[in-house]
């Protein structure tokens, strides 16, 4: 696994927009090696405002959409369309103006699905699609995922992994349900450290003064449980993309003065 690398940037604005331009060009690098892209998405303003900018980025068609699988690192457990659902702000900030193929937009089951009001059926029919997808050469029950970002939360969660709670000490499943979250709504379905980390690149989204001491006890040698955002990295790459705000707290030998 990687040791995290560390990219601060003025304000969140151009986080978001510096964040888009690299998430093209890793999109357009993986297909170009492997004829397709596999990436999980997150929510919160920090995702949104990554995937607002990606929509009016210049570049980004440069990316065939059609060859891209889009999953989720978490979900709130609503129903279908609920404005509060992941899903529903990323179709809104970028999704529905791009000509992605319907069949590889993989987002988690909603409350009102087939799986009713039961989280852990839905999770363990998430981790199904998920098992199905991943090749002999994945190596493990999911893709090799390109790229896999997190939102990171003011108490260090990422993904709906809350520090203490039950699902921060998984190791065999790779999704489960959420119950009794910290934050509303209560309920949710979210991806393992088992799925995380079988990403290539994993990045942590941070922005905001109540993101510095997130980042400072996710960075600062904090275990998983505690700090769950220190339990999230990459097989060949870890990036944290913070704007200043975020990383006021952090000594300033973590990341180079050029960080722009």
């Amino acid at each position: 696994m990687s040791a995290p690398q560390l990219v601060v940037h003025h304000d969140k604005e151009l986080m978001a927009q510096a964040a888009a331009a690299r998430l093209i060009t890793r999109i357009v690098d993986a297909q170009a090696a492997r004829g397709s892209a596999s990436v999980v998405l997150t929510g919160g303003r920090n995702g949104n405002g990554l995937l607002a900018a990606l929509r009016s980025a210049p570049a980004r068609d440069a990316v065939d959409w059609s060859r891209l699988d889009l999953w989720w690192g978490d979900e709130r457990f609503l129903p279908e369309g609920d404005p509060e659902r992941n899903v529903t702000q990323a179709r809104e900030a970028l999704l529905d103006s791009v000509p992605l193929d319907p069949a590889r937009v993989h987002a988690m089951p909603a409350s009102d699905g087939p799986y009713g009001s039961d989280a852990d059926a839905a999770a363990a029919a998430y981790a199904e699609e998920l098992a199905a997808a991943a090749g002999p050469e994945d190596h493990g029950p999911v893709p090799t995922f390109d790229v896999l970002m997190l939102g990171v939360g003011p108490d260090t969660h990422v993904a709906s992994l809350f520090p203490e709670l039950p699902a921060v000490r998984e190791t065999e499943r790779t999704v489960v349900g959420v119950h009794g979250a910290p934050k509303p709504p209560p309920t949710r379905i979210s991806l393992t450290f088992p799925a995380i980390r079988a990403a290539r690149e994993v990045w942590l989204l941070a922005a905001g003064e109540d993101k510095a001491k997130a980042a400072l006890l996710a960075l600062s040698g904090a275990g998983p449980v505690q700090a769950p955002a220190a339990g999230a990295v990459g097989r060949s790459r870890t990036l944290w993309l913070l704007d200043a705000a975020a990383a006021s707290l952090l000594p300033r030998d973590l990341y180079p003065p050029a960080s722009a």
